[in-house]
């Protein structure tokens, strides 16, 4: 399930976003009770325990005590709520990574960005196609970049790195959300669903070890032998994933150091 974000009315949601008008609409009598803050606080919840197929402008009312109605007057729709929530989110991440050289800190900025996919899985689904374009996205952003200046490259190959450190961290953490979410979504256990399906490639193919010479090397290497099985199979090759591309690509930066 991929969400474009971004969808809502630009002036609005841009002024939300970035509170350049009082979010909040004054009334006279006693306070509402609502605010901005509350309803975004409340729809990340809701998005972080039952992901997108969860959130709606109803389940966010529901869960304040209000009818879906009484939330327009703070936020216009759903499509502003979810760039409010995504901003909202990603201001829990440092922003502050000056103190152990270039390469211990952008280490430090890609476990941060892992950490925080994995706490809030439905961020993975909001397509990079489309940015929020809110303060808290350029503040990570602002901080990579801060990083990564201090290599000496020049801003094109800066540019180039900034877009390889994003897709290094989350397209394995995605893999890795998918695996925690798989048991839920599905009824069946990693393991279940390996034993069952695998159990059958000796009938539908007896000569796999022909077809597949390399696959079956690896396999006689233990290649795929993961040391933790209390955690799934895709989740730790996720995580390995991540560790070993990110260390190649901070080592493909120091090369790069090396010829400029």
């Amino acid at each position: 399930m991929v969400v474009y974000a971004a969808q809502g009315d630009p002036r609005r949601s841009m002024a939300l976003l970035w509170r350049t008008e009082s979010p909040d609409v004054e009334r006279p009598g006693p306070k509402p009770g609502l605010s901005v803050e509350l309803i975004v606080e409340t729809a990340v919840a809701i998005a972080d325990a039952e992901g997108m197929t969860g959130l709606s402008m109803r389940a966010v009312g529901d869960k304040l005590g209000r009818t879906a109605m009484a939330l327009y007057t703070y936020v216009p729709s759903k499509s502003e709520l979810l760039d409010l929530m995504y901003d909202k989110a990603l201001a829990e991440l440092s922003v502050s990574y000056d103190g152990e050289g270039w390469r211990a800190d952008a280490t430090r900025w890609a476990e941060d960005l892992w950490g925080f996919y994995l706490r809030h899985p439905w961020v993975l689904q909001v397509s990079q196609a489309r940015p929020v374009l809110g303060p808290n996205e350029y503040v990570v952003l602002e901080a990579l970049v801060k990083i990564l200046r201090r290599t000496g490259l020049s801003p094109v190959v800066l540019r180039r790195l900034i877009s390889a450190l994003y897709s290094c961290v989350r397209e394995p953490a995605r893999t890795a959300s998918e695996s925690r979410l798989a048991e839920k979504a599905t009824g069946q256990s990693d393991d279940e669903w390996w034993y069952e399906r695998s159990a059958h490639l000796n009938e539908v193919s007896p000569d796999f070890a022909e077809r597949f010479p390399t696959l079956t090397w690896l396999e006689g290497e233990h290649a795929f032998r993961m040391e933790d099985e209390t955690v799934s199979y895709l989740e730790q090759e996720a995580r390995e994933a991540f560790e070993l591309s990110l260390t190649v690509l901070l080592d493909g930066i120091e090369v790069a150091m090396k010829a400029e």
